[in-house]
């Protein structure tokens, strides 16, 4: 009976995001396609002596690590699911992708940036034929990469409240919100950071296109490499903001601040104030509260856990009560 009773109070640290498997699969996938485009540039661009074919391979290498570093963060987080070390379990790994895929991202745009002041300073010549060629093969397969990409938004779908040596009886009704309403969700900024990496570089041959047509058509040579200027801008800002994004939930910055003003409304009834409130992201659509409650009448703390009952998203609830003195 004893045992029995214990298990019934304990809980496992599983904040993976719903889709995680899919996800992980998907970016495979990619990294698979963006190697095998990678080898094919490459030992074509040695045979036929195409430079644009060269450096387009290599630079897909590069896109190739990043999807990489993505790809293995998926298959970390879930092979070590269950390891005792990671306090709040791995759910967090794609946001460390992402932060060193973002930084990646920038680098990138800081190499393309050069090559496009060397080349407005120095011009060269260009075959057109074959360097459009080369963008529009590398646009068809980025733009496969962003189709298995697609739907990067992932919504969470496990509502269950967990707290240390608190009563379990807070699981009913967790399907439905009618203050939140479902709408709080977290991305997968693993996915985010992967889908970021084939747009932009599907956005880059986009604009390489038009702009050697706009160099062909008008003799404007100038054009290709400023057109190279506006691309690494882009590109920097979408590295930002993925720097922006997954920094926020490694610093553990508050994860949602209407759900944390619904979390504060539901808590604070009668006499019952909250002192202390910290909710932060664990994983993909799986979200964290600690929290203090002093009151002049406390209540046991499963029934101020009740309270939070349908709130999608917060899969480890933990309440401290305080009696007031006065």
């Amino acid at each position: 009976m004893h045992s029995h009773s214990i298990e019934q109070w304990t809980h496992d640290h599983a904040f993976l995001g719903e889709k995680h498997d899919e996800n992980e699969r998907r970016t495979w996938l990619v990294v698979v396609l963006t190697l095998v485009m990678m080898v094919g540039e490459i030992v074509a661009g040695s045979l036929f002596g195409s430079m644009a074919l060269l450096a387009d391979g290599w630079h897909m290498g590069t896109h190739a690590a990043a999807l990489g570093i993505a790809a293995f963060a998926y298959r970390f987080a879930r092979r070590h699911l269950g390891n005792a070390h990671f306090t709040f379990g791995t759910g967090k790994f794609g946001d460390l992708a992402a932060f060193a895929s973002a930084i990646i991202l920038g680098l990138i745009a800081v190499e393309i940036a050069y090559e496009s002041v060397l080349r407005l300073m120095n011009p060269v010549p260009i075959v057109y034929g074959e360097a459009m060629a080369v963008a529009a093969l590398g646009l068809a397969v980025n733009l496969a990469s962003a189709w298995l990409l697609r739907d990067s938004h992932d919504h969470h779908h496990h509502g269950h409240d967990h707290g240390h040596g608190h009563a379990h009886d807070d699981h009913d009704d967790h399907d439905h919100d009618h203050d939140h309403d479902g709408r709080h969700h977290h991305h997968d900024n693993n996915l985010r950071a992967a889908y970021v990496h084939v747009m932009t570089d599907a956005a880059t041959s986009v604009l390489a296109i038009a702009a050697l047509a706009v160099a062909m058509t008008s003799g404007w040579v100038w054009a290709d490499p400023a057109v190279g200027l506006i691309g690494s801008v882009v590109i920097a800002s979408w590295a930002f903001g993925l720097v922006k994004s997954s920094g926020a939930v490694l610093l553990d910055v508050r994860a949602d601040e209407k759900l944390e003003r619904v979390i504060r409304a539901r808590m604070e009834a009668g006499d019952d104030r909250v002192t202390d409130l910290h909710l932060w992201q664990v994983g993909p659509g799986h979200c964290a509260v600690l929290l203090s409650v002093v009151s002049d009448k406390p209540k046991p703390p499963a029934v101020y856990k009740r309270r939070l009952a349908g709130l999608k998203g917060l899969s480890h609830v933990t309440v401290e009560v305080e009696t007031c003195p006065h």
